[in-house]
């Protein structure tokens, strides 16, 4: 984690560098907090009719709150196991007026059912988290639509766990409705 007053968006290259070259925090998913947030997507389109490529863009989240740079994009290609993304979150929400805060990911599968797809990561050294976050767009057994953020986690550093209950919490909690409320609208427009 490397916090800046400054917009990083043009070095987003050199972090993705160093980002690539941290490993995974080890973790045991026995003892992170589990978490599934839902959104219900209303479409009359079969999972396979939907436009989910910014899915696999990694375009979860408004701009406000993060901007990233991903491995796949820069090597001009399809997401892949092992591509680290460079996260530049912003907290507060405002790109202007926050600190910037930078940390990474690693993607760990990927997910292409008939029911179900979408992908997961796992956080890198240095991450404010410590564990894994999926997200997956699904059918469900009701045949409704459905876009799914499913973590196990827990504080990936002394600072996030003093300041976890009062501040970290609370707000991962209002990004990630942001990023369903992102990912509903990106669906239901596609």
């Amino acid at each position: 984690m490397k916090i800046y007053l400054t917009d990083q968006a043009k070095k987003l290259s050199q972090h993705l560098a160093y980002l690539k070259q941290q490993p995974v925090m080890l973790y045991d998913t026995t003892k992170l907090t589990e978490k599934t947030t839902i959104i219900k997507i209303d479409t009359p389109k079969k999972l396979q009719e939907l436009d989910s490529n910014f899915l696999f863009d990694y375009k979860i989240f408004p701009n406000n709150i993060m901007t990233f740079l991903t491995q796949w994009t820069t090597e001009q290609r399809q997401m892949q196991i092992g591509d680290t993304i460079v996260q530049q979150a912003y907290i507060p929400p405002f790109r202007q007026f926050s600190q910037k805060i930078i940390f990474g990911v690693r993607i760990n599968n990927i997910i292409n059912e008939p029911t179900k797809i979408g992908f997961s990561y796992e956080t890198l050294k240095g991450h404010v988290e410590k564990g894994i976050s999926i997200f997956t767009i699904e059918n469900t057994d009701n045949l409704k639509t459905i876009f799914k953020v499913h973590t196990f986690s827990t504080p990936g550093n002394l600072l996030t766990k003093l300041v976890g209950p009062i501040f970290s919490v609370p707000y991962q909690t209002f990004c990630t409705k942001q990023g369903l409320l992102n990912v509903k609208r990106q669906l239901e427009n596609s």
